[in-house]
């Protein structure tokens, strides 16, 4: 699945225009590296965000097209 859609997905980033622009302006990496929004994601993979002063670090557990909004905190777990 793309690093845009499934920030999206699992509800990490509230819309995937802005999952692109985040990716875009550098904002997100993927397991230490700058991550372009058509990246594919993984179980295993550590994204980190960062928006300002805030920084939220996590592991992709799980990849599924569709989720519901009480099963999306399932996908990743917070490091």
């Amino acid at each position: 699945m793309r690093l845009d859609k499934y920030l999206k997905v699992s509800r990490l980033i509230k819309r995937r225009t802005v999952a692109n622009e985040a990716c875009d302006g550098g904002r997100v990496t993927v397991n230490g590296a700058p991550a372009k929004a058509s990246r594919d994601v993984k179980p295993g993979d550590i994204i980190e965000i960062r928006f300002g002063e805030r920084c939220t670090k996590v592991e992709v557990v799980s990849v599924a097209e569709n989720t519901s909004k009480a099963d999306a905190p399932a996908m990743y777990r917070e490091l």
